[in-house]
C-alpha cells in the first residue's frame, strides 16, 4: 500500500501547501505602500502622528519588504526546482509552464504598449515633439553603444540555448556568463545616462508647475526598461549557477529557455525604444 501512493498516477502534478504565495504578496503589498511614502514625501511638509512615523521608516519598510520579496522568491523557486528534481514536471506539465512564460511574456508586451501608446500619441497631438527646448540624447553617442551590446547578448544567449539543447556544457557556461557581463555593462551605462538625463531635464514640474511630457514618457519607458534589464540579468546569472551545479541539462532546461525568451523579449523592446525615442521619429522641436 505504501508503494501505491509513492508517485503520481497522473499526468498533472498537484502542489503541496506552501507558505511563499502568501509572503510574496505581503512583501509585494509592502514595498508598494514603501515606494508610495518614498515618491509622495514633501520636505515642506510637518507630518504629524501616524504618517510621521511611516515617513520616518520608509526606508526600513522598503528594505524589509524587499528582503521578504527575494526570500520568498528564492524559496518559491527553489521549492519548483525541486519538484522538477522529483520528476513531478511531466510532459504536460512542461507544456503549462511553456504556456505560462509565454503569457507572462505578452502581459510584458501589454506594459509596454501603453509607454510607446503615450509616446506615439504626444507625439501626434503635440506642436512640437519633443517639445521646444527639450534637449534629447544623441542616438549615435551612448544608446547606440547600449543597442550594440544588447544586440551582442542577443547572439551570446543564443549560442548558450543551442550549447546546452547539445550538452555542451563548457559552451553554455562560456556563453551565458557573456550574457550575463553585457547586462551588467548596459545597466551600468544605462545608469551613467541617467545622471546625465537628470542633469539635463531636471526634477519635478517646469517653472509654472506644469508636468513636462517629454521627460515623464523618456524616464518611464526607459526606466521600466532597465528594470527588465536587471531582472532578466538575474534570471540569467541564476541559470549560469544553476549549470555550474549541473543542475541546467540537455533534458531539462526549461528554466534557461524561459529566461532566454525573456532576454529577446528584453532586447526586442529596447530596439523599438531606441528606434522611437532616441532617434525621435516625430522630431517636431
Amino acid at each position: 500500500m505504501a508503494d501505491a501512493h509513492h508517485g503520481p498516477n497522473h499526468d498533472y502534478h498537484l502542489v503541496d501547501p506552501s507558505i511563499w504565495p502568501l509572503t510574496t504578496s505581503l512583501s509585494v503589498g509592502a514595498l508598494l505602500f514603501g515606494l508610495v511614502l518614498l515618491f509622495h514625501f514633501d520636505p515642506n511638509t510637518n507630518y504629524e502622528g501616524l504618517m510621521a512615523t511611516l515617513i520616518d521608516v520608509r526606508w526600513f519598510i522598503v528594505g524589509l519588504a524587499g528582503a521578504g520579496m527575494i526570500a520568498s522568491v528564492f524559496g518559491w523557486w527553489g521549492d519548483v526546482i525541486k519538484e522538477s528534481r522529483q520528476g513531478d514536471h511531466k510532459p504536460i506539465v512542461q507544456l503549462g509552464l511553456r504556456y505560462g512564460m509565454l503569457f507572462f511574456i505578452a502581459s510584458e508586451v501589454m506594459f509596454f504598449f501603453a509607454f510607446f501608446w503615450a509616446y506615439f500619441n504626444f507625439g501626434v497631438t503635440e506642436e512640437a515633439w519633443p517639445p521646444k527646448g527639450t534637449e534629447a540624447f544623441n542616438p549615435i553617442d551612448m544608446p547606440l553603444y547600449n543597442t550594440v551590446i544588447l544586440l551582442l547578448s542577443g547572439v551570446t544567449v543564443t549560442w548558450a540555448h543551442e550549447a546546452i539543447r547539445y550538452g555542451n556544457r563548457s559552451d553554455y557556461l562560456i556563453s551565458l556568463g557573456l550574457t550575463v557581463v553585457l547586462g551588467v555593462l548596459f545597466t551600468g551605462m544605462q545608469a551613467v545616462e541617467y545622471i546625465e538625463a537628470f542633469s539635463v531635464f531636471g526634477y519635478g514640474p517646469d517653472a509654472e508647475g506644469v508636468v513636462r511630457t517629454y521627460p515623464s514618457v523618456f524616464l518611464i519607458a526607459t526606466g521600466f526598461h532597465g528594470a527588465h534589464v536587471i531582472i532578466g540579468t538575474t534570471f540569467l546569472a541564476v541559470c549560469w549557477f544553476r549549470g555550474l551545479a549541473n543542475n541546467i541539462t540537455k533534458e531539462k532546461h526549461f528554466g534557461f529557455e524561459a529566461a532566454a525568451w525573456y532576454w529577446h523579449f528584453v532586447d526586442v523592446v529596447w530596439l523599438f525604444l531606441y528606434v522611437s525615442i532616441y532617434w525621435g521619429i516625430f522630431d517636431r522641436g
